[in-house]
């Protein structure tokens, strides 16, 4: 369904065109006209199926132009990053009406400018339980005109030990309200908040697919931020596909990546919705006969197409909806033949929304190293040289002899001269070998959810006598890194200070992003923790931290990821 058949206003449907989104995926579909209608919804839906736009683009087209200073909406997420994906999205589909002004509010950053921001006035604010409880506390945020409050993966906050937050909030906001629920599962503990807090709710699904095409082998590759070009550029060189499609959410995107490649090189062309037909079909028409030998689409625009020699297929963008990774890999491994798939990731939440891909269709997506930049230009020598051997073993430049015969009495040798020729052919075809790109290490999960790798201890520089408790520290450690609380294990408190056991590969990332964040109104310092060695190799904390707190036991925490809900307190960390 096009976006422009689900009755939402002409400034929405004009933005979302510029975003490049060319059709509504299912859960938009079947979610954004209960939404415009008022109706309590319960999304049953994992990442990946187009979420954010399904609840974002109604809370959008909710707001009156006459609603400029007063809050209306509250989208509540788990984790700050979610909070400001969420936010950047509104912000883009209100590109046209604005009237409309949001807020995101999360832990992990400075609390004044988010009150600055609330006191210039917002009509939607999204944020962390922890974080609005702070403003609601503060008086700084008032939820008395709200109409829809929207839980965004609504059992990963219960996971987190977020409930009781939930409920404080809720009470704040009138009983007459629209409430919106999005989870990928519905525990005991969700259906118990649907039966509490919402009127009436419409239960939306998106149909899960057993399978994808088992001709296709499929691959990812984890790439630093930034280097995905880069990456995709390496793919090419190295496996050198005679036809290939490589995917992109928005035709944006589309343009950009066509002008890249072509700039590389690259036979290359962009095929999306914006394209008059005559140049879509001249396009096509290149692709089919080979004139072409890279075709750049969009999910929209390569429907229809019908070419039974693709060779791979790249995700350049993961998928908005887990269908299209299905459409987009059964572009190859046709009429009998296999093919290849090809996902490139980059960050952890597009390596975790790739898993959730791979759950849902029920496929496995093998992972692998990029080929580095030495084998791409051996590969690439070792070709021009057999070409060499294969021209002189038919004589086919033979006739050239007497060139060479006029350069050998100038004093040029045939080795100097061979020498400098494949120098020449071999400097042409790896010049667009991008440098170097340094793997991503990321520990494998183990059955527990934490990362099966090494662990090691932090030390925050609060305890007992600034009144923390466990679910303070973790609420804190999720919002600032925007990891999963089950990736953290044990914290103890002592008096004046705490430690966490988390995953080693992650250390830097999470002393950088807690340092100058603040714990329950208490501005923390954090480092590594340094125990003493014991004879077994391993590290003994229990003398050292006695001695610091004076002989006392800690508090410690249950491991991350039980049920913290009945501890939890209203005060929150800032």
């Amino acid at each position: 369904m096009l976006f422009s058949e689900l009755g939402l206003p002409e400034e929405i449907i004009r933005a979302v065109d510029e975003i490049g989104y060319e059709e509504a995926t299912e859960i938009q579909s079947k979610t954004i006209p209960l939404l415009l209608e008022g109706r309590d919804v319960i999304g049953r839906s994992h990442t990946g199926t187009g979420k954010t736009a399904a609840f974002g683009i109604p809370a959008v087209a909710s707001i009156g132009k006459n609603n400029k200073n007063t809050v209306r909406v509250l989208i509540l997420c788990p984790t700050r990053e979610l909070a400001m994906q969420a936010c950047d999205e509104l912000d883009k589909f209100a590109a046209y009406m604005p009237w409309v002004r949001t807020c995101a509010v999360y832990g992990g950053a400075d609390i004044e400018k988010q009150i600055v921001s609330l006191k210039r006035g917002v009509n939607i604010v999204v944020g962390t339980p922890g974080r609005v409880m702070d403003h609601i506390n503060r008086r700084t945020l008032k939820l008395d005109n709200i109409n829809t409050v929207i839980l965004d993966e609504a059992d990963e906050m219960l996971n987190m030990g977020f409930r009781e937050d939930i409920e404080t909030i809720l009470g704040f906001v009138p009983e007459e309200r629209q409430t919106v629920l999005f989870s990928a599962t519905m525990p005991e503990q969700i259906m118990a908040i649907t039966e509490q807090y919402q009127h009436d709710p419409v239960v939306v699904g998106v149909e899960q697919k057993s399978r994808t095409v088992d001709s296709v082998e499929q691959f990812y590759f984890d790439v630093p931020m930034g280097r995905k070009t880069d990456a995709l550029q390496m793919l090419l060189l190295a496996y050198e596909p005679k036809l290939s499609m490589i995917f992109c959410n928005t035709k944006r995107m589309v343009d950009e990546l066509t002008e890249q490649l072509v700039s590389k090189g690259f036979k290359a062309a962009g095929l999306h919705g914006d394209m008059k037909q005559q140049s879509r079909t001249q396009v096509l028409n290149a692709f089919k006969c080979g004139r072409l030998n890279i075709l750049i689409a969009t999910d929209v625009a390569a429907r229809g197409i019908d070419v039974d020699n693709v060779d791979a297929v790249f995700n350049y963008d993961i998928p908005q909806d887990n269908e299209y990774y299905i459409h987009r890999i059964g572009r190859t491994g046709r009429a009998g033949k296999t093919g290849a798939a090809y996902t490139i990731a980059s960050g952890r939440r597009q390596v975790n929304d790739l898993m959730e891909i791979a759950r849902y269709t029920k496929a496995h997506i093998e992972h692998r190293e990029l080929p580095s930049r030495d084998e791409i230009i051996a590969a690439k020598s070792n070709a021009v040289i057999e070409i060499v051997k294969n021209c002189v073993m038919s004589g086919k430049y033979a006739s050239y002899a007497e060139q060479v015969n006029a350069l050998s009495e100038e004093g040029f040798t045939a080795e100097m001269l061979a020498a400098a020729l494949l120098g020449m052919k071999i400097s042409s075809e790896t010049r667009n070998v991008p440098e170097f790109i340094k793997p991503v290490f990321r520990p494998e999960k183990g059955r527990n959810g934490r990362d099966g790798g090494r662990s090691v201890k932090v030390e925050i520089s609060v305890g007992r006598q600034n009144k923390i408790a466990p679910n303070f520290v973790l609420g804190a450690l999720v919002d600032a890194t925007g990891m999963a609380g089950k990736n953290f294990g044990k914290i103890d408190i002592y008096d004046r200070f705490t430690t966490v056991e988390v995953p080693e590969a992650d250390k830097e990332h999470i002393i950088e992003s807690m340092t100058g964040t603040k714990i329950n109104g208490q501005k923390i310092k954090i480092k590594l923790y340094e125990g003493r060695e014991t004879r077994h190799g391993g590290k003994d904390y229990r003398n050292l931290d006695r001695k610091r707190d004076n002989g006392k036991r800690p508090h410690r925490g249950k491991p991350v990821g039980g049920n913290t809900a009945g501890r939890r307190s209203s005060k929150r960390y800032q």
